[in-house]
């Protein structure tokens, strides 16, 4: 601008006189070189000078948008920490609502769990206030009979289930309804049965028992009869109270008489010492004869707590262990005790009466009257 400036301003040379023209004409051609010198540096300065002002331009402009681009970033981060803050704030809440939720739910089931169990029961209490009076009856009689069936294998007599069945059939008749004509005649026919059948005497047995209990102290060993005779009769002292006296001897020694009484009591002491000396007998168990007389006492209270065994176990009903059990004790009885003795004899003889009574033991069953009763109340 200041170039163009001063091309327009007047030089002296144009106010000089046209006569001068030539020689001004000859020195602007000598001052030409400098003129075009002057001006190409000066385009060249103002060129760096429009570069320069452009890239200041450029850079005012970068600069002005990196700051935007910053304070859009520092914004945004700004806005995402808040919205961080927001979400962990939210999900807190949400953790506490689910937790809630799962309180409130299980509250919830266990109301419906049990609004169902009262629902039940009013359907229960409903069906059992509908049934009509036949229906309770039979419900009634089945379950006195299955009470009755108890009662009867406890106390092992049928006069409980006896009674049931016959105040259950004079119910039926007052009832006098027809479609209960089956169970009245199920009900008949197990009474003929319950007649006909044998029942264990329990109570009878157990004083049998408790008896041979008694008898076993009495029950001489097989292994006695090599014992001296006086030593076996020592201990039965009533049968030593009940043997006579010998009678004294009449007469003198003059007579026949005298001398044939002392004759009879020698031999009479000859023959029970040599008796008890030398005995001939048959050994069937060797290990009854070689018993030890310490080993006796053990022997005859294992017999007993056999016996006692099979006391318990009639009366708890255990029949295969009772039959068990008295047969271990028959064997021992046996094995052991001199079977010609006469309480030897006794034992085994109750003993096995004992066994037969056991073995017709029946255990009371009324499946055709409780059928019958499952049928009416089946409605069927």
């Amino acid at each position: 601008m200041s170039s163009d400036a001063a091309q327009d301003r007047p030089t002296p040379q144009d106010l000089t006189p046209p006569a001068s023209a030539a020689a001004f004409a000859a020195g602007s051609a000598q001052s030409s070189p400098a003129a075009d010198l002057r001006s190409g540096s000066s385009a060249l300065v103002l060129g760096v000078g429009a570069v320069a002002v452009a890239a200041l331009i450029a850079c005012g402009m970068l600069w002005q948008r990196l700051g935007n681009i910053q304070e859009q970033l520092a914004r945004q981060s700004a806005q995402s920490g808040s919205q961080s803050v927001e979400a962990r704030t939210l999900a807190r809440d949400a953790q506490d609502l689910a937790r809630d939720s799962a309180a409130r739910t299980s509250v919830m089931e266990a109301r419906i769990a049990e609004l169902s169990l009262q629902r039940t029961q009013l359907d229960e209490l409903l069906q059992s206030m509908s049934r009509s009076r036949d229906e309770n009856l039979v419900v009634d009689i089945d379950s006195s009979i299955r009470l009755a069936q108890q009662q009867a294998e406890l106390s092992g007599s049928l006069q409980p289930l006896v009674a049931t069945l016959k105040n259950a059939r004079q119910r039926i008749e007052r009832a006098a309804q027809p479609r209960l004509a089956p169970v009245m005649r199920a009900l008949d026919r197990d009474l003929e049965r319950l007649a006909r059948m044998s029942v264990t005497d329990t109570a009878g047995l157990l004083t049998r028992i408790e008896d041979l209990v008694r008898l076993v102290d009495e029950m001489p060993l097989l292994n006695a009869v090599a014992q001296p005779r006086a030593s076996r009769h020592r201990g039965v002292a009533g049968q030593t109270a009940r043997q006579p006296e010998p009678a004294p001897i009449k007469g003198s020694p003059t007579e026949w008489s005298w001398w044939q009484s002392w004759g009879e009591r020698g031999w009479t002491a000859v023959r029970e010492e040599a008796q008890d000396l030398l005995r001939v007998s048959r050994i069937d168990h060797p290990d009854a004869i070689l018993l030890a007389p310490e080993q006796a006492y053990f022997l005859r209270e294992n017999l007993k707590l056999k016996l006692l065994n099979s006391r318990l176990a009639l009366l708890s009903r255990q029949w295969d262990a009772a039959r068990a059990d008295l047969a271990a004790s028959g064997m021992a009885v046996n094995k052991y005790f001199d079977p010609a003795a006469r309480r030897t004899q006794i034992v085994q003889a109750q003993l096995q009466q004992i066994q037969a009574n056991l073995r017709t033991t029946e255990q009371p069953a009324l499946q055709e009257t409780l059928a019958a009763l499952a049928t009416a109340a089946a409605g069927r």
